[in-house]
């Protein structure tokens, strides 16, 4: 997914701009915790949008609360006393997705034993949460594009049209124009469902706001499990800030319910965390992180340098810079052949410079004999000298 700050720049919406305009309080949503900037915006955003009947499209990664947000919007409407139904559209195959969202004729297909009421006609008058969008298929975009300019559709197997008001909203943990560009889904359902976006931050962009989660999770599970764990170690409570959470809420959620359950006394140690927050495993890159180019990949790197140098390092710099320069001239050496004014080319230094740096780093040509290095260094070998008969020896 795309930052906060991107994803404004880059939203196509007509109210992407706008929500913020006029003040709705920003108060927390139920259910929901946060105090930073980016979550605010969140309830502002939320709170505004709930009396419409706009469509809202929820974007954020997996595990930061798409479907807390979604309820909240149902619970602060008008259609709060109608049905909320939730859909996750990747968990069926999409003759199964069909017919759970607009229901079935008995025979239309092998197992329909009877008629079946499909999501949409349940959530008549109230809302319907359809997470996961991005994984429908062409043929049900077709579908929902109709349910969304018309408001109607035909049950699997049956010719009769029927109608419905409900209200929509969607989520996704994709960007959905790269499955645009890439031809995976329809621009002009992406348009009908994009009225009012709501992006939700990842938790590594929401620092602020981990340790009254933590706190919060440990009530909870601490009250469910009968123990009394009610405080955190300074050092845990650190740790825990630190990370990167690339399962966000959920997976914080999931080590605090952990850490209650197997540890032991009032308060939760640093032994308690499991060892990639102790830095005894490598963290793990999020499959979005990987898809935020050169920018967010950078971000990640250096997070996970001066972790890994530790809070009493002071060389970071050549810690982290050097490591780098190291690696790319090692791999550009590599993908030219070893030859280093295609390296020095690629890398868009001069020669000498690439001399120092191969000096400076020891790297080593393996494999070089003296006799390579003319060819090595881009130039043509010497050629081999004629052997001096023994007449002329001295």
């Amino acid at each position: 997914m795309p930052s906060y700050q991107d994803y404004h720049t880059r939203s196509t919406g007509s109210a992407g701009t706008g929500v913020g305009a006029g003040d709705a309080g920003g108060q927390n949503l139920p259910d929901v915790i946060g105090n930073s900037a980016p979550m605010r915006e969140v309830f502002r955003t939320t709170r505004q949008v709930a009396p419409s009947k706009a469509c809202v499209l929820i974007l954020g990664e997996t595990g930061t609360g798409k479907e807390l947000i979604a309820r909240a919007i149902h619970n602060l409407s008008p259609r709060s006393t109608g049905p909320y139904i939730r859909v996750n559209c990747g968990a069926l195959t999409e003759s199964l997705l069909e017919s759970e969202l607009f229901g079935h004729m008995k025979g239309s297909f092998t197992g329909a034993v009877d008629n079946r009421t499909g999501r949409f006609e349940a959530a008549h008058a109230g809302s319907i949460f359809l997470d996961e969008i991005n994984s429908t298929s062409p043929k049900l975009q077709v579908k929902l594009l109709r349910v969304l300019q018309e408001g109607e559709f035909e049950r699997v197997g049956d010719n009769n049209t029927k109608k419905v008001d409900t209200r929509i909203v969607a989520a996704t943990n994709r960007d959905l124009l790269d499955e645009i560009d890439a031809g995976r889904f329809r621009e002009d359902l992406y348009y009908r469902l994009n009225v009012v976006p709501i992006y939700l931050p990842p938790l590594r962009d929401r620092r602020d706001d981990i340790e009254a989660l933590v706190l919060s999770f440990l009530k909870r599970y601490a009250d469910q499990n009968r123990r009394d764990m009610n405080k955190v170690q300074p050092e845990a409570m650190r740790l825990l800030c630190d990370h990167d959470w690339p399962g966000n809420v959920r997976e914080l959620q999931n080590y605090v319910e952990r850490a209650v359950i197997l540890g032991n006394g009032p308060v939760l140690l640093v032994e308690h965390l499991p060892p990639q927050l102790r830095g005894q495993t490598p963290p793990r890159p999020t499959s979005a992180r990987m898809k935020g180019g050169g920018p967010v990949l950078t971000a990640e790197l250096v997070r996970q340098g001066i972790r890994a140098a530790g809070p009493n390092a002071n060389d970071l710099y050549d810690r982290i810079v050097g490591q780098v320069e190291r690696e790319l001239i090692q791999q550009v050496l590599q993908a030219c052949d070893r030859v280093q004014i295609k390296a020095a080319a690629r890398l868009g230094i001069n020669r000498n410079t690439l001399h120092k740096k191969l000096s400076e780093f020891r790297i080593d040509e393996p494999g070089l004999t003296p006799g390579d290095e003319g060819d090595r260094n881009g130039e043509s070998p010497a050629p081999p000298r004629e052997p001096v008969p023994p007449s002329e020896q001295e």
